[in-house]
């Protein structure tokens, strides 16, 4: 078990660094539980199972930096005490909601110092690492690109977004899912049977309650044992555990609405089914079930986006451009107020008119690219920067569109051989759509007919 534990500054104090899972006294339940070896892990098979990446990292005692992206309550802090614990290695931890530039800077050249005396080089966790400015950021990469520390970095933001470019290509992004219902099972069970102090209580919860505590806490686990605790608490000794306990220690009321299981997918289903129905209303009632129920707002506005494309497509191509306008809308401002702007374009979406045919487009030809993957590029549409590419007939006979009438060059084929004749894109007439059909007759109409 490696030894090298640091302290570093926090803010305008010193603060030690014990294990990022750190027991403290009076801890709350989900930190009393908090896993210490990897097998302890409930969820995340294809990261910490058999064979599988994080698991192999442990098992040669080998880190390489890394950005651990999930919904809260999934594991990445458990997970990065682990990693840690795994390499005899001194070990820093900051939390991007409190760490300036400066408290950042001290930790490296406390790094820095420390691996001159020890067997790897340092790990540096960082919680929230979605929160650090450009600045820090920047700052943090030069020590990754230079060996200094081994990156562990946690966040519940897409990093592509959150992460600058440079620091995201140094670092591997492993994925974590929200726990499924037969996690939190386990972890329930975990709880009653092995936590001290609930062991005092002589717990029993009914299966309706259990049910409610793993919808309100909606997949993340800390906050299904701390609001467990907290229940036990509300309730007093000798008394069972209720629905309008749990409620009370969440805050809000238990709903049939359930992100972890049945429900959560029969309300998507009847969401996407109404807009694709051109039915504004019932469009409007179904998201407004899931907001109510809290449902992760952004997971809404990506299906949003996806239904843009995949049942409007270019009857209407602004409806894309509004969807993805909604995602940016909705992480700007938040609940309660990204329920106006789902009014606005989810009632835009349902009322569009409608079209798969981009959509059936590209997998017919994903279809064909999966049953001939080797087909060569024609040589006249290939490059030729050299002698001998030109030599080969690279680029011979390509006509530039631009310098044709109509900036089209008629006559000219961009398919492989064979596959001259493949028509993958069958505009409808809705819409704009039927702007792009005409089009296409006059330019092909030996595909499209005139």
């Amino acid at each position: 078990m490696p030894t090298n534990r640091k302290k570093i500054a926090k803010n305008q104090g010193q603060t030690e660094m014990n294990d990022v899972s750190g027991r403290e006294l009076f801890a709350p339940l989900a930190e009393r539980l908090r896993p210490q070896r990897l097998d302890e892990i409930v969820g995340q098979k294809s990261l910490v199972g058999p064979g599988k990446p994080l698991r192999v990292m442990i098992e040669r005692g080998k880190l390489h930096s890394m950005i651990l992206w999930g919904p809260p309550g999934s594991g990445k802090t458990t997970i990065a005490n682990i990693l840690a614990k795994s390499v005899d290695a001194p070990f820093f931890s900051l939390s991007a909601i409190s760490a300036g530039v400066k408290d950042l800077r001290d930790a490296i050249e406390q790094a820095r110092e420390a691996n001159k005396t020890a067997q790897d080089r340092s790990v540096l966790f960082i919680d929230e690492v979605h929160r650090f400015s450009k600045s820090q950021q920047d700052a943090l990469l030069g020590a990754v690109e230079h060996g200094i520390v081994t990156l562990i970095g946690a966040t519940t933001e897409n990093p592509s977004f959150e992460v600058i470019s440079p620091l995201l290509s140094r670092a591997r992004v492993f994925v974590l899912e929200s726990l499924s219902r037969e996690d939190l099972e386990t972890l329930l069970d975990r709880a009653l049977l092995e936590d001290e102090e609930l062991k005092k209580q002589n717990i029993e919860l009914t299966e309706d309650v259990r049910r409610a505590l793993m919808a309100l806490s909606g997949g993340d686990a800390r906050k299904m044992l701390n609001a467990l605790e907290l229940a036990v608490q509300l309730g007093g000794p000798g008394h069972p555990i209720t629905i309008e306990t749990i409620e009370a220690a969440f805050g809000r009321k238990a709903s049939r609405y359930d992100k972890a299981g049945e429900e959560h997918y029969n309300i998507i289903s009847a969401f996407i089914k109404s807009m694709r129905g051109s039915d504004p209303n019932a469009a409007l009632y179904w998201c407004a079930r899931m907001i109510e129920s809290g449902e992760d707002l952004e997971f809404i506005a990506r299906r949003m986006i996806i239904f843009a494309s995949e049942d409007i497509g270019n009857a209407d191509p602004n409806a894309l451009l509004l969807a993805t306008a909604c995602w940016d809308a909705v992480r700007a401002v938040g609940y309660p107020e990204a329920t106006i702007i789902f009014g606005h374009v989810v009632s835009y979406l349902a009322s569009a008119q409608k079209s798969n045919a981009a959509y059936k487009g590209i997998f017919n030809a994903i279809d064909d690219a999966q049953k001939n993957p080797d087909q060569p590029v024609p040589l006249h549409l290939r490059n030729a920067p050299t002698k001998l590419m030109k030599s080969l007939g690279y680029h011979e006979g390509y006509r530039y569109a631009h310098s044709e009438e109509g900036h089209f060059a008629r006559g000219m084929t961009y398919l492989p051989e064979g596959f001259e004749d493949k028509v993958y894109y069958h505009p409808t007439e809705q819409g704009r759509e039927k702007t792009i059909l005409d089009r296409l007759k006059m330019l092909w109409p030996e595909k499209y007919g005139k």
